[in-house]
């Protein structure tokens, strides 16, 4: 599948801003099963610093300057992105996949293999999922058994997330701590990845945070709404001797073709959309609007 993807971020503020420095991760990364085919950022007002380069986990971030007086940021991309998915999504049920336990997993994590030292980064603790007390180790427990397989585990945590948590957009903010999260069982997709990230850490595996666009499709018969689309995030688990796996507990499946790849990182805090300072611009709104279009 190719599509065409639009994201618009726009702050406005009630006090002028006289200058902002933002960190932008935006531009989709060539991973497994997609392919970039363009991508063109516009900000306005007009930039005075302006660069782009790769981090240190291979996302594309752009960094960039405004020291201009201004009442308004617009942040526009466009990329086209190819997705086909589908081949390596099948090789998850396979027996090189399902039959990793997690008694082997845990054995086959003490090598020193490149592939398995650059996954352990991502059992350590992050900003926002830092070492978690025993609630959510008990959680994760509940699937994860010695003998059982790391991928049906994973595969039941997410049923289980998607079955247990409600999705209540502006519930939590970005700082909202995942023990409140757990608490209170409500929160955005972000929040249901990074839940899912500390109980599979809490079991000693690498867990990493998916940041990217999901299509969302309208009822047949209905027109796709504009901006209709969304900023989302889901988690991969390393399994080891095979690799890495996603899934999406916000909709229950292991990510398809509509499912497009910005970056990942340890949490949220490695891959925010726009990140920065300002000074000046007192309150702001923010507006932020997603479009994802098949081209036919």
């Amino acid at each position: 599948m190719i599509f065409n993807i639009t994201h618009t971020t726009k702050y406005e503020y009630n006090a002028p801003v006289s200058y902002c420095h933002n960190i932008a991760t935006l531009r989709p990364r060539v991973s497994i099963g997609q392919e970039l085919l363009d991508y063109k950022i516009n900000i306005t007002p007009e930039t005075s610093e302006l660069s782009e380069r790769v981090d240190f986990f291979g996302n594309y971030i752009t960094r960039f300057s405004i020291q201009t007086r201004h009442t308004v940021l617009k942040v526009e991309t466009k990329s086209k992105v190819v997705r086909d998915y589908g081949k390596y999504r099948e090789s998850f049920y396979t027996d090189a996949c399902k039959g990793v336990t997690l008694i082997n997993a845990l054995e086959a994590l003490k090598s020193n293999s490149v592939e398995v030292l650059d996954a352990k980064q991502f059992v350590l603790e992050s900003i926002f999922i830092r070492r978690t007390d025993e609630v959510i180790k008990k959680y994760a427990e509940l699937s994860f058994k010695g003998n059982r397989s790391v991928f049906e585990a994973s595969y039941e945590l997410m049923q289980r997330i998607y079955t247990d948590f409600d999705f209540v957009s502006g519930f939590t903010s970005i700082s909202t701590p995942i023990e409140e999260v757990m608490k209170e069982k409500k929160g955005v997709c972000q929040d249901f990845a990074q839940i899912a990230i500390a109980c599979i850490r809490s079991i000693g595996l690498p867990a990493r945070y998916v940041s990217g666009y999901i299509e969302t499709l309208p009822p047949e018969g209905e027109e796709k709404l504009v901006g209709a689309d969304a900023s989302h995030a889901w988690f991969s688990i390393f399994i080891p001797t095979f690799g890495w796996v996603d899934f999406d507990p916000t909709n229950n499946q292991i990510p398809l073709d509509q499912h497009i790849v910005v970056g990942w990182g340890r949490d949220y805090y490695d891959v925010p959309p726009l990140k920065g300072v300002v000074y000046g611009g007192g309150k702001s709104k923010l507006k932020v609007a997603v479009d994802i279009a098949r081209v036919q």
